[in-house]
Order: structure tokens, then sequence, then C-alpha cells
């Protein structure tokens, strides 16, 4: 098995057919929510990502087929008063995982965060996956807290529906 980890570049279209592969077979498994990408997420997601210079990508290809994907942001921790890296999206495709692949996308995610003077990494995972707990807790995450008397931190969500797709000219 050749591995080769490589930062995405999304004006690159070999990488950006990458992305919408992995993203895909992401989306349709039951750990991304069973359903296809909408038709706006795979015609704008390369561009969309372009456009912001905190969005990272890290592909992993085996033998030159997509294999692995991180998609990272770059946030900011009020109390460090210094930048994070969160690993919004962690993909291993089907057929490779169990080979290493997850831990050497975690890896270069810490690489990339160390060198842009990044904190801390963060990330979310569903509670019922538990093979992906058991990578992330491997590889040294664990749950947040400030003080274990007022519990583990939640991630929540709201999601704002729009009647049309948002205009990417804006």
């Amino acid at each position: 098995m050749a591995l080769e980890l490589t930062r995405a570049d999304f004006a690159l279209d070999a990488h950006c057919q990458a992305l919408g592969k992995l993203l895909e077979a992401y989306a349709l498994d039951p750990m991304g929510g069973g359903q296809p990408l909408s038709a706006f997420a795979k015609a704008h997601l390369p561009q969309e990502l372009a456009r912001r210079p905190f969005a990272h990508g890290i592909l992993a290809f085996v033998d030159q087929d997509p294999a692995g994907l991180a998609v990272c942001f770059e946030g900011f921790s009020t109390f460090a008063c210094q930048p994070l890296l969160n690993i919004h999206d962690l993909i291993v495709a089907p057929p490779y995982r169990g080979r290493g692949i997850a831990k050497r996308l975690l890896q270069e995610a810490e690489h990339l965060a160390v060198a842009l003077g990044c904190c801390k990494l963060t990330l979310e995972v569903l509670e019922g996956n538990h093979r992906a707990q058991s990578v992330y807790r491997a590889f040294g995450f664990d749950n947040f807290m400030l003080d274990p008397a007022m519990g583990r931190a939640l991630f929540l969500e709201k999601k704002l529906l729009h009647s049309e797709p948002w205009d990417a000219a804006v």
C-alpha cells in the first residue's frame, strides 16, 4: 500500500474530485447521516473552501486512489488567546479503514496546527461512533470540560433555514 498525504489545493481538479468523492461517501455512511450531499454542496464546495483562508484540507491517497480526508478550520480560543484547529470532517473511505489512515490524517492535522501556532485541536464525534472515538482517544483526544463538577461540554446546533440556497456571489 503506497500511502501519500498531501495538503489539499482546492484549485486542482484532482483534489476537488477527491474531496467530492470522499465527502459523498462520508455523507452516505450512517455516521455521516446516510443521505447524499445536496446538489448545491456538490456544485460549490471546492470553490467555497478555496474562498476561506482559514479552511484547510488534507488528502490521503492509496496508490493514487482517494482514501481519506480531513477538512479543518482555524478558530480561536479566547481563554488561551491563541488560534485552534478544528477537524470538522475526518473521512476514511470504507475500503481503506483499519489501515492507520485516520491516525496519519490526525498526525498531519497536528503538524498543521503546530505550524499555525495553535494551542489545541478540536473535533466532534457522534456518541454512537465508538470506532472513531477509540481512534481519537488513542491519539490523545478527550472530552472537553473546564470543571468536572460542571460536566462535559456538549456540541449543540441550531439549523438556519433559507428559502433559497445561499448566493455564493455575495
